[in-house]
């Protein structure tokens, strides 16, 4: 067998390992169901001493895996915001692998380079981001946080007289973070990576559509006069909601704040002309992070940043070192991302987007967020359910209401943990539970391509049965 042989036999074993496991997904349990202590015994033990064929390597690791690969790239898959992986990202993602370019500069692999030049410009014009905005390709909406609050960072100590990629941060001007109570633990824990700290951020309360008000950011910006950082939002997690950018944005700027939108999924609302009213004003603020891995449907190690101020953006990423290869001209990836060794994760988002084309994007954003519409209205139209809140988006919340005519809120909140975890058992559906508001709920979240009218009608008869089935146990309890 001749080296390039070697590579024949693994990759043709992997294709049809993961062909089967693609086509057997309307077949399979969207949940996982193996034990923690059954997957340690199956793939543990001792390293051998001795290695093994490449196929037996293979054929091994998927018999021991069998169980406990959550299906989240079911089209019944409900559970957090994480998409399916489209085709074309998939095959290109294997060829990402395939050319093992270290996506860092432009000279380890030119054309990856180039792709996430032009990945990047595309992105820009679907979310309606200012054009002269600079961009990073980065694992996710967590690290394109920090990306971005690095940025910000930068900027506002330059104002203040301050060096921090030089000094650091002991003896800097303090630097306060104002945002929503609603905001997502990614942000805390860039702010945490930043060495700003939990204790910088100012939370304000949301109205009952999850908006920040106005007129209390105006107020909070104005008690004291100190280098700002103001957050808001594109899509909460539980109820999808957007703030007023076209109201909030310049409140912060006549304060000289900077703002940054975690936009992880709702930012992909511009790129549909029913949705995209939602972001008026959005392309106002400073900074902005997504995820492809969400509503792009790219496989996972995807996440975008943008800044509005390339040089901020810069000053805070850029090296420099005696051994680097520069070419005139190119844009080198490690200018604007905090990794150095990295994948060409812009590859597959060409993909992405090149299969979809912009009126496939905004189909996709369109029928997500009808069939997020119909999973919690009907669901939470069956007998002991209610709706929580119902879908702007693409996100929604249902609640399990307990029958008894004394039960309390605590109550309904066993109640609702109870069914959305009865629901997940049947395997025809997963969806995953939250408090909002003080109350659990069930939270519904579509941006899977490949959920339709089919994978809506068997979780919604799902959820049906889970709750005739108490019902009627509750009943004949009852009946002693």
């Amino acid at each position: 067998m001749t080296r390039h042989d070697q590579w024949t036999a693994p990759l043709e074993y992997a294709f049809r390992h993961a062909v089967k496991y693609l086509r057997e997904a309307d077949l399979r349990p969207v949940g996982a169901f193996a034990t923690l202590d059954a997957l340690r015994q199956r793939l543990g033990g001792p390293l051998p001493d001795e290695g093994l064929p490449s196929e037996q390597v293979l054929d091994e690791l998927v018999r021991d895996v069998e169980g406990g690969i959550l299906g989240s790239t079911s089209a019944r898959f409900f559970g957090w915001v994480i998409g399916g992986t489209l085709p074309a990202a998939l095959a290109a993602d294997w060829l990402v692998s395939a050319w093992d370019q270290n996506a860092a500069i432009h000279a380890c692999g030119p054309a990856e380079a180039v792709i996430e030049e032009i990945a990047g410009e595309w992105l820009k014009r679907l979310f309606g981001l200012p054009a002269t905005a600079s961009f990073a390709f980065v694992s996710g909406t967590q690290m394109a946080h920090v990306t971005c609050l690095g940025a910000a960072r930068h900027r506002l100590l330059v104002r203040a007289g301050w060096d921090v990629e030089e000094k650091g941060l002991f003896g800097a001007p303090a630097i306060r973070v104002v945002t929503s109570s609603e905001r997502h633990g990614s942000i805390e824990r860039a702010l945490r990576i930043l060495g700003l700290g939990k204790n910088s951020v100012r939370s304000l309360p949301c109205s009952h559509a999850g908006q920040l008000d106005p007129s209390a950011l105006h107020q909070a910006l104005s008690e004291a006069a100190q280098p700002t950082i103001v957050i808001l939002q594109a899509g909460d997690l539980n109820i999808g909601a957007c703030d007023p950018f076209a109201e909030l944005v310049p409140i912060a700027h006549e304060h000289g704040a900077w703002v940054h939108v975690d936009g992880a999924f709702g930012l992909w609302a511009a790129a549909s002309p029913r949705y995209r009213h939602l972001l008026r004003g959005v392309e106002l603020a400073d900074s902005w992070t997504n995820d492809g891995h969400k509503w792009l449907n790219t496989p996972f190690d995807c996440g975008y940043a943008f800044v509005a101020d390339p040089q901020a953006h810069r000053g805070a990423f850029s090296h420099r070192t005696s051994y680097t290869m520069y070419v005139d001209g190119a844009r080198d990836q490690i200018d604007w991302n905090p990794e150095w060794s990295r994948r060409g994760r812009a590859v597959p988002t060409y993909a992405a987007l090149r299969q979809l084309g912009r009126d496939g994007v905004a189909d996709l954003v369109n029928r997500s967020c009808a069939h997020a519409h119909a999973l919690v209205t009907r669901i939470g139209s069956l007998p002991g359910a209610a709706v929580a809140f119902e879908p702007t988006i693409n996100q929604g919340l249902v609640r399990f209401l307990d029958p008894r005519p004394d039960a309390t809120e605590a109550d309904h909140d066993r109640r609702t943990d109870l069914v959305i975890a009865q629901i997940c058992a049947t395997g025809e559906a997963f969806f995953g539970g939250t408090t909002w508001r003080g109350r659990r709920c069930m939270r519904v979240s579509v941006c899977n391509w490949q959920t339709d009218t089919a994978a809506v009608d068997r979780a919604v008869a799902a959820a049906r049965h889970v709750l005739d089935d108490l019902l009627a146990r509750e009943t004949r309890l009852d009946n002693g």
